[in-house]
């Protein structure tokens, strides 16, 4: 991706080579049962396009803690991995064995290998990946949908709960709520300062946002039991939408912005290179001078891409800007891409009438959008 001014603080493609770091702690007896689990899905994820390697550790301090490790050679194909349904059915073997699991993911930026010898500095910098810059926030967003005539019930549900408590620990905040609604599907994404995971338990666990997820269960498509473990875990699984890319322009914060959540269906397969299409537009013009575009992440899961965008002025004032995208090119790129009969425009892009059509179509009805004091 070409480099840029602007503060990106998340990105799926930079073309780094991927850690992926899974802690777990088992419960006592289960050793063997997870060893078992692990064989199976190790020989399911060799095959997997993208993996390169994997390593099982145990704690040599506490026989209960252990560690898996494995290098991807890029972010994306993990991502299609481990958002698939083949992914669920592979590790759901394990979920008797796990007390508790952390996942981290983590782009390799330099390595050392003591069997070759030390690159030049100016070589070697000259084939690094660009370290960058956070706002020491994490984004993350669920998905899912509900039954057909239920939504403005849902709706009311969503709007109208009680926000937890921001202040999860003394190192993790929640920053912001943000839920939005399109035709029947729900997209409710958050910020966290600290722990992501901790934050996503510390909400699940406050009354009021039980009793909201209580209200709802009857109208969802996809049937939960969260008060079993096992449903709660796949639905969640199966409702991530992880943010992929992350850009704030680098420039003063303005006054006068404004959130909203674009919807991208992408064509079978495809919502990964829509999703990169996003991403390297938001890239390019994030420090383009009369861009009203201040910040943009980029969800996406299977063919589902969600964009978020914090933006000066009406958002049909500059429709291509707003799309995320920059000339005739760009819009008959996406245009192969995008699903135009799931989104109510087919046709070409390259015309304003179907633009605005696709913004207009493509603008997810506000739910809430609730910022905690200090952010």
């Amino acid at each position: 991706m070409t480099p840029i001014s602007g503060r990106i603080s998340q990105s799926a493609f930079d073309g780094s080579r991927l850690r992926v770091i899974l802690l777990l702690d088992l419960y006592e007896g289960a050793q063997q049962q997870f060893l078992d689990a692990y064989e199976h899905m190790r020989n399911q994820v060799a095959s997997v396009p993208g993996h390169l390697s994997d390593q099982l550790c145990q704690s040599i301090e506490n026989p209960s803690q252990w560690l898996i490790t494995s290098e991807w050679e890029s972010a994306p194909p993990f991502l299609a991995w481990v958002n698939s349904e083949e992914h669920v059915e592979t590790v759901r073997p394990m979920h008797s064995c796990v007390k508790d699991t952390r996942s981290m993911r983590y782009s390799i930026l330099r390595e050392t290998n003591p069997a070759e010898p030390v690159t030049p500095a100016p070589a070697a910098a000259a084939n690094a990946v660009a370290a960058r810059v956070g706002d020491g926030a994490a984004r993350h967003a669920l998905t899912f949908t509900v039954k057909p005539g239920s939504e403005s019930k849902v709706a009311e549900i969503l709007a109208g709960y009680q926000s937890p408590q921001a202040q999860v620990d003394d190192t993790t905040r929640l920053r912001r709520t943000s839920l939005f609604m399109h035709g029947n599907r729900v997209v409710r994404a958050v910020e966290v300062e600290g722990d992501l995971l901790a934050a996503l338990r510390h909400v699940a666990r406050q009354p009021e946002v039980q009793a909201v997820e209580e209200a709802i269960n009857p109208y969802l498509e996809q049937h939960r039991d969260l008060t079993d473990p096992e449903s709660a875990r796949v639905f969640f699984t199966r409702a991530a939408l992880p943010a992929v890319h992350h850009v704030v322009s680098d420039v003063p914060v303005p006054t006068d912005l404004r959130r909203h959540a674009l919807y991208y269906p992408a064509k079978k397969g495809r919502g990964m290179d829509l999703a990169r299409l996003l991403a390297e537009q938001d890239a390019a013009a994030a420090d383009a001078p009369g861009n009203p575009v201040y910040g943009s992440t980029v969800f996406q899961r299977d063919d589902i891409v969600v964009r978020l965008i914090d933006i000066t002025g009406e958002l049909d004032a500059d429709p291509v800007a707003s799309l995320g995208l920059s000339g005739a090119k760009k819009c008959e790129e996406l245009e192969k891409l995008l699903d135009g009969a799931a989104i109510g425009v087919e046709g070409s892009l390259k015309t304003e009438r179907n633009i605005n059509r696709l913004l207009s179509h493509a603008d997810m009805m506000p739910i809430t959008d609730r910022s905690s004091a200090g952010s």
